[in-house]
C-alpha cells in the first residue's frame, strides 16, 4: 500500500520588505516618533492593507490629494513617487514635504528626464493606473506611451526614423517585460535600454526565488500581499505560468485550509511591502494543521537606502 507523502511548508527567503519599503516606512516611524500625529500621507505609503491600517490606528492620515492637507502642514509622500505637478502644489500651499519615493523609483524618473531632453521617444512598460505608473508619466506629460503588453506595441504611432527609448515600473513581471521589450525591439531597432534594469532587485529575486520553489515540487504558493501590490500580485502569476497553482492572501485569515488538503508541499513567499510578522502568523497556523516549515534560503540580499535628507537635517523640507 502507498504510503501518503509527508507534509511540508517551504517558505522561500529573500521574501517581504525591499530596501525601498523598509526606508519608506521608517520615514513615518521616525516622523510619528518626532512630531506626533497627526502625520499626513499622499496615497498608501506602501501598498499593504496591514502596514495602512496599523498606521491609520496611530494617528496617521492617508490622502488621495493635497487639498485634503491643511496649509503649512508636513506631507509625506509614498514610496512610488509623484509627478513634478504635485512637487509644484505642494510648494504653492505651503507644505512641508519628505519624500519617501523608492530611490530605485526615482532614477526611472531621472531616465526619462533625460530621454525627453534628448528628444527621444519615450515607452513606459507598466500598469495604467498604478501610482508609480501616475508619478513617472507625469515626468513628461503628453511625451510618454504606456505600454501595458505586447499587443500595445503593435499601436505605437511615433514618426519614422525617431529614437525610442523604453523605461519600465519597478515591479514588473521580469519574463513578460522581457515578452514587451522583444516586441519592441523587433519594430525599432535601434530601441535605448535603460543602462540597468528599471526593475526592482527586490521584485526581481523574489521572482527567482518562486522560481525555486516551483522546482522543489510545491503544488501550491501561498503569497502574503494585499491585492494592491503590484509586485505581489506577479508572484503568483510567477508560479502559475510555470503550472502551480497560486493565492494572494493579507494573512492567516485568509487561509483556506479545506483547499490545501490533499497538497503534500506548500510554497510560501512575501510581495515586498508585505511585514515579516503576517508570514509568521501563516507558518504558525500551517505547522499546527500538519505543514511543518523548512526555511529555502535561494539568496542573501543585503540592500540599504539612506534616509531622506530632511529627516537627517541635511536639507530643509520641500523640493
Amino acid at each position: 500500500m502507498t504510503q501518503p507523502q509527508s507534509r511540508k511548508l517551504l517558505i522561500v527567503n529573500p521574501r517581504g520588505f525591499c530596501a525601498g519599503v523598509e526606508r519608506a516606512i521608517e520615514v513615518v516611524e521616525r516622523l510619528l516618533a518626532g512630531h506626533g500625529s497627526p502625520i499626513y500621507v499622499r496615497r498608501e505609503i506602501v501598498h499593504n492593507r496591514a502596514v495602512v491600517e496599523d498606521f491609520l490606528s496611530r494617528g496617521v492620515i492617508f490622502v488621495e490629494e493635497l487639498n485634503e492637507v491643511p496649509d503649512g502642514k508636513m506631507v509625506v509622500f509614498s514610496a512610488h513617487g509623484v509627478s513634478p505637478a504635485v512637487w509644484a502644489e505642494a510648494s504653492q500651499r505651503g507644505l512641508k514635504v519628505v519624500d519617501a519615493t523608492c530611490p530605485l523609483v526615482t532614477k526611472v524618473h531621472q531616465e526619462v528626464i533625460r530621454h525627453v531632453a534628448a528628444g527621444n521617444e519615450l515607452v513606459l512598460i507598466g500598469h495604467a493606473g498604478h501610482d508609480e505608473v501616475l508619478g513617472t508619466m507625469g515626468e513628461a506629460p503628453g511625451r510618454i506611451a504606456l505600454v501595458t503588453g505586447v499587443a500595445d506595441v503593435a499601436k505605437l504611432d511615433f514618426i519614422s526614423g525617431s529614437q525610442v527609448a523604453y523605461v519600465c515600473q519597478t515591479t514588473l513581471s521580469v519574463d513578460e517585460t522581457s515578452e514587451i521589450v522583444t516586441a519592441l525591439r523587433a519594430r525599432f531597432p535601434g530601441l535605448i535600454a535603460p543602462l540597468k534594469s528599471d526593475i526592482c532587485y527586490a521584485t526581481q529575486n523574489r521572482q527567482d526565488a518562486v522560481k525555486e520553489l516551483v522546482k522543489s515540487g510545491i503544488g501550491h504558493l501561498l503569497v502574503v500581499g494585499s491585492q494592491s501590490s503590484s509586485n505581489s500580485r506577479r508572484l503568483c502569476e510567477v508560479a502559475e505560468k510555470m503550472g502551480v497553482r497560486a493565492r494572494l492572501i493579507d494573512g492567516p485569515d485568509d487561509l483556506d485550509l479545506k483547499e490545501l488538503v490533499g497538497i503534500p508541499i506548500l510554497g510560501l513567499t512575501a510581495g515586498a511591502s508585505a511585514p515579516e510578522h503576517l508570514v509568521q502568523a501563516v507558518k504558525s497556523l500551517l505547522a499546527q494543521a500538519g505543514w511543518p516549515a523548512e526555511e529555502k534560503i535561494t539568496l542573501e540580499e543585503n540592500v540599504k537606502f539612506q534616509l531622506p535628507a530632511e529627516l537627517l537635517g541635511q536639507e530643509p523640507f520641500g523640493k
